[in-house]
């Protein structure tokens, strides 16, 4: 069958399915109370349904299944690792967003969630012994879960966002054309090809205004799986271009979710809030503040992360050592100089954290 007419199926479908599934999940959400409240700390001034993760991991799975089914992807322990650490961190996010969690629950459901993609995708010498790789990968899966957890904080900015990375993956994964890993690139592409129509498809209703939002749910399953190609992807680069270098591309590639959440952390830390207590201080905040549209703000947003991946997927062809380090340099101090110009825009600090200032 031609790829081209596979890679187009795939595509297709996701964006199709969850079209039509985020309106049957808008009304469930709003008779069973599934909502998002206004609140000091949050941008929306009316209650919206949540459960937009739902809506992104059903098709997501159901488009999972059905490669799995007509033969484009063989049934393996990688595929059914995959989609259970997947399937774990919707239904943490599904209970935090309904009723709450303890901070260190949540974190302990994301734990076991990253062991079991970890321990089913033989990840556990990938960086070296166990005892070095383990710590460094949970490290990665679990600070972009919260990174795109706490980034979820204005209308369509991460779907948008993680669909554009995600074919950022997809491509990597066709260029590699890696004749060694033929199965893992194939599971990159076709995952990642997926994944870019689910949130793809449910960007119509999450754009600003939002009808509903991604809640936990989404936003953490969006961050286990922008985590998880980041690694795939960095295996094939590195036995692709034979240099470990390549490790570094995945860090390039989701640069501007380590910034935000950098950004976040060392304002907090400087200011003595607290890290886990929500508010308006993000990137995105203080860019739709200076803006003064959410609008744009989610496109100035998309346009960054699609320089990032061009970036990115030229230093890869060229091949060249020495450019993607310097090409990681120049992201970073990018980010450090926008961070600086950032931090000086005004912020709405919640209540309860001028009191902890106080204090």
């Amino acid at each position: 069958m031609n790829i081209i007419y596979i890679c187009m199926t795939v595509f297709s479908l996701a964006f199709l399915l969850v079209y039509v599934i985020t309106p049957l999940v808008i009304r469930f959400a709003c008779k069973t109370g599934f909502l998002d409240n206004p609140n000091a700390r949050k941008v929306h001034k009316k209650s919206t349904p949540l459960l937009g993760g739902v809506a992104v991991f059903s098709g997501f799975f159901i488009l999972t299944i059905y490669i799995i089914f007509t033969k484009l992807h063989n049934f393996n322990l990688p595929i059914a690792g995959y989609l259970l650490g997947a399937l774990l961190i919707v239904v943490v996010g599904i209970i935090d967003d309904k009723m709450g969690m303890h901070p260190l629950l949540k974190l302990t459901g994301q734990f076991i969630s990253c062991l079991i993609f970890i321990f089913t995708n033989d990840l556990l010498a990938i960086l070296g012994p166990v005892y070095i790789t383990i710590p460094i990968l949970v490290l990665w899966m679990v600070g972009l879960m919260n990174a795109l957890n706490f980034l979820d904080n204005m209308d369509g900015i991460i779907t948008g966002m993680s669909g554009i990375l995600a074919l950022g993956f997809y491509a990597f994964s066709f260029i590699s054309k890696n004749y060694l890993m033929p199965g893992e690139a194939e599971f990159v592409s076709l995952l990642s090809l997926i994944f870019a129509g689910a949130v793809f498809g449910f960007l119509p209703y999450n754009f600003n205004p939002a009808k509903i939002f991604l809640g936990d749910a989404g936003s953490m399953f969006i961050g286990y799986f922008l985590s998880t190609m980041g690694i795939l992807t960095g295996k094939l680069a590195v036995i692709s271009k034979q240099s470990d270098l390549y490790y570094l591309l995945p860090v390039l590639l989701l640069s501007y979710a380590i910034f935000d959440i950098s950004l976040v952390s060392v304002t907090r830390k400087r200011d003595g809030r607290r890290l886990s207590q929500g508010g308006q201080d993000h990137s995105t905040h203080r860019i739709g503040t200076a803006i003064g549209s959410a609008k744009i703000t989610a496109m100035i947003v998309y346009l960054i992360n699609i320089i990032i991946v061009l970036v990115t997927i030229i230093v890869f062809m060229m091949g060249s050592d020495k450019l993607l380090i310097l090409a990681t340099i120049f992201f970073a101090v990018l980010f450090l100089l926008f961070g600086k110009k950032l931090d000086q825009i005004p912020i709405a600090i919640p209540q309860n954290q001028i009191k902890q200032q106080q204090e």
